[in-house]
């Protein structure tokens, strides 16, 4: 929950810890005020000793989700804002909705309702609100699963304001191969107290459109479940406008007063469509006089900024700084506990592969796991005298993690557990979210994701038909690097 430590936070804390049901696991307040230090949000007793409060700085929503979300551990996460409030049987109900989820279900959004008064028409603001409660896959109420979230990246931080980094994020997942699906649990999220320009400031939103174009195409307000507004009628009132002031300016006054008047005529109509359906106090009218004579040019403008901001703009994630690839039957041929350095065999491509990543930059790294050494087929020094082989016939690799322990010591860095990625990161000076892993069967997948990176399957025989559910894969190795720092996208749910 990422927070600016509003008032309203208290009332939401405060409904999640009177919901019946099972207690979350962790709950993460990421403090985005900027500057600091500040004093830290207060929790309510109940939840206090499940509760972690991590201070951002002011990163802005997408950033402060991801900062929090990496702090988990768990197979879901779910994302409420810090002005809403969960229903009686929310946690029951989340517990029915994550259960219920198939396989390839990536996220469940809860049924969220906005509160509107009764005894008078909404404002134009209220009404505004009123819309979260028909939107797609809001993060008011959203749970994702870990893997989903790890292997698109999360939030791009691109999108500084609570807008449409969580569309962008959906769209993103559904692209990956998952679905998205309603569930049954319910939120509230009241209006917000606004002044009378809050819909001018949210014309920055349009900066946060001409990206999501730019990143989606320009039909991404279907997909989204969204509308483009009035952005073409806006676009007409300013060029009405703009062509009116310049024949004013240049003796043309007939021309200017004919278009000076379809400038009048398009606020005319747009601040009546704005004051119609509201209460229609002074207050209010005058509000929407002033708003939808101003709203147009800053549409515009937004619009037109946001469009040169995003031109080059590649998709999310950034590529992986670190590459960490298992090494036997993904790097060379598998020879079982092979302690001889005469029988190494590079698989196809993989000296393209990795010499590709080195050409980037990327920093490269193996981890792999030789249970070999503690049964006793092979000594650790005849482990290192084949790497040294591999490096020899692959070039150099710059980190080196091998886990000598069996199945059964209990140590934490055999895969599938995390150890091998979290040492390799950093030793290599990266966080978990900056590395991808390359692996050919489901435990260099599962490594990966409990360490919080991302991670790429070569299917080979090995590989089990279940090992390939919910993991992105490729045809090779070269693909699989391509994928990691070209952008690509790849279906989960789809044979290699």
């Amino acid at each position: 929950m990422p927070t600016l430590a509003r008032p309203c936070l208290r009332a939401a804390l405060e409904s999640l810890a009177a919901a019946l049901g099972p207690a979350p696991e962790k709950i993460v307040l990421v403090d985005d005020r900027p500057g600091g230090p500040h004093a830290a949000p207060k929790v309510p007793e109940a939840l206090a000793d499940r509760t972690e409060i991590v201070a951002s700085g002011g990163v802005g929503p997408a950033g402060a989700r991801n900062l929090g979300w990496r702090r988990t551990r768990t197979p879901w996460v779910v994302f409420l804002d810090d002005d809403v409030r969960v229903g009686p049987g929310w946690r029951d109900e989340l517990a029915a909705d994550l259960e219920s989820a198939a396989r390839d279900v990536g996220g469940v959004q809860g049924d969220v309702s906005v509160p509107l008064p009764r005894d008078r028409p909404p404002t134009d603001w209220e009404r505004g609100t009123a819309g979260l409660a028909s939107a797609r896959w809001i993060t008011a109420d959203m749970a994702y699963r870990r893997a989903a979230l790890i292997e698109t990246g999360g939030f791009d931080e691109r999108f500084p304001r609570a807008f449409r980094e969580d569309a962008d994020l959906a769209l993103r997942v559904l692209a990956d191969g998952w679905r998205l699906e309603t569930g049954i649990r319910r939120t509230e999220h009241p209006v917000r107290p606004a002044g009378p320009w809050a819909s001018l400031r949210a014309q920055r939103g349009n900066a946060d459109d001409a990206l999501m174009r730019r990143l989606h195409g320009a039909d991404w307000y279907e997909r989204a479940g969204e509308t483009p507004g009035r952005r073409s009628r806006h676009l007409g009132i300013v060029a009405a406008g703009a062509s009116a002031l310049t024949l004013a300016l240049t003796g043309h006054r007939r021309a200017a007063a004919l278009l000076g008047a379809l400038t009048a005529a398009g606020v005319g109509e747009f601040a009546a469509a704005r004051i119609a359906p509201g209460p229609r106090t002074a207050r209010e009218i005058a509000a929407m006089l002033a708003t939808s004579a101003a709203i147009p040019p800053a549409a515009v403008w937004h619009w037109a900024r946001g469009t040169l901001a995003a031109r080059a703009a590649r998709p999310w994630p950034p590529e992986p700084r670190v590459l960490l690839f298992d090494r036997d039957d993904t790097l060379i041929r598998d020879v079982p506990y092979n302690g001889d350095p005469a029988l190494v065999e590079p698989m196809p491509g993989a000296r393209e592969a990795l010499d590709a990543a080195r050409a980037r930059g990327l920093r490269i790294g193996v981890v792999s796991n030789q249970s070999g050494i503690a049964r006793g087929l092979l000594t650790a020094a005849q482990a290192h005298a084949v790497n040294r082989r591999t490096e020899e016939l692959l070039g150099p690799f710059d980190a080196w993690e091998i886990c000598p322990h069996g199945p059964g010591d209990g140590c934490s860095c055999r895969k599938p557990a995390p150890g091998l990625v979290l040492r390799a990161a950093g030793r290599l000076g990266a966080a978990p979210h900056e590395c991808a892993v390359i692996g050919d069967i489901g435990g260099d997948v599962a490594a990966a994701h409990a360490a919080g990176a991302r991670a790429v399957l070569v299917p080979t025989a090995r590989t089990l038909p279940g090992e390939l559910t919910g993991a992105r894969r490729a045809a090779d190795l070269g693909a699989a690097v391509a994928l990691l720092l070209d952008g690509a996208r790849a279906g989960l749910w789809q044979d290699a």
